[in-house]
């Protein structure tokens, strides 16, 4: 285990706002990826290293509707702790209200592979979440934005972006996607997660530049709607996972100041998810 610790002091109220708990006792729906077993201590430890105080733990793709390791965790954490859930058609709303009371405040829609929710059924569920205060977090090949920004633009209430746009192949800051990106931000109801540059970069470690020139762009355009996240325990690197520790110190390049650093790393994200 890392012992590594960020050169960036993380601000009082520092929140991780992607991460996922995954329990080798608990079986993943058939068919999707299991990359191990890691539990809240384990997540505690890096928690603490890197100096993070606050989590959202989004439902991994493994245990599609099944929340039983993310509440568990959320339980087990705190009030330190909010969760992105996953629920389908049939869901009660006695379900929904347990779900919210545990600490659940976003429906995950994702349109790529081993997704559990799709934009085709974005529309009805989240008729179906907002009334008890959810909002969309989305993650799609940024790619497409353009051809799908005018629905994200109808749901109700505010959404989030997932990994800086997840461009699967990064993009120029003048391209039509990213321009998307931006206007979706520019509705005032739009965060974006500054998070896994490695699941998209070419340039690679240890500064993602490709992926770092969009999140220096959109830190520039709006401050006040970027957060950031870890995505530990990195499923899709587990071979050479990156250190926590570096990607936290991603921020020194992407965010000129200490003001800017604390809205993304406190400020934004205790507003988002209501944070007391």
């Amino acid at each position: 285990m890392s012992e590594k610790r960020p050169k960036l002091a993380a601000p009082p109220g520092a929140c991780d706002t992607h991460m996922h708990f995954y329990d080798a006792q608990v079986p993943g729906a058939p068919g999707t990826f299991m990359p191990g077993h890691f539990p809240v201590e384990a997540y505690a430890a890096m928690q603490k290293r890197v100096g993070l105080e606050r989590v959202v733990v989004v439902q991994p793709n493994a245990y599609a509707d099944d929340n039983r390791v993310t509440l568990d965790a959320i339980a087990r954490i705190g009030k330190g702790a909010k969760g992105v859930g996953v629920v389908k058609f049939g869901v009660t709303d006695a379900e929904l209200e347990r779900l919210t009371k545990a600490g659940i405040c976003a429906l995950r829609i994702m349109t790529l592979h081993g997704g559990a929710l799709g934009f085709e059924v974005m529309d009805a569920m989240m008729a179906r979440v907002h009334p008890f205060g959810w909002h969309a977090n989305i993650q799609l090949d940024g790619r497409e934005l353009p051809k799908h920004e005018e629905r994200i633009k109808r749901l109700p209430g505010k959404f989030v972006i997932d990994h800086t746009g997840k461009f699967l192949e990064p993009v120029a800051v003048d391209s039509e996607p990213f321009k998307a990106l931006l206007r979706l931000v520019d509705t005032g109801r739009c965060w974006v997660k500054l998070s896994a540059p490695y699941e998209t970069s070419k340039s690679g470690r240890p500064k993602y530049e490709d992926v770092g020139r969009l999140a220096k762009a959109l830190v520039k355009h709006a401050p006040e709607r970027m957060l950031w996240a870890s995505n530990w325990p990195h499923p899709s690197e587990r071979k050479d996972p990156p250190d926590d520790a570096d990607l936290l110190d991603l921020l020194l390049e992407w965010a000129e100041d200490d003001a800017t650093r604390r809205k993304i790393l406190s400020d934004n994200p205790a507003e988002l998810y209501a944070f007391k």
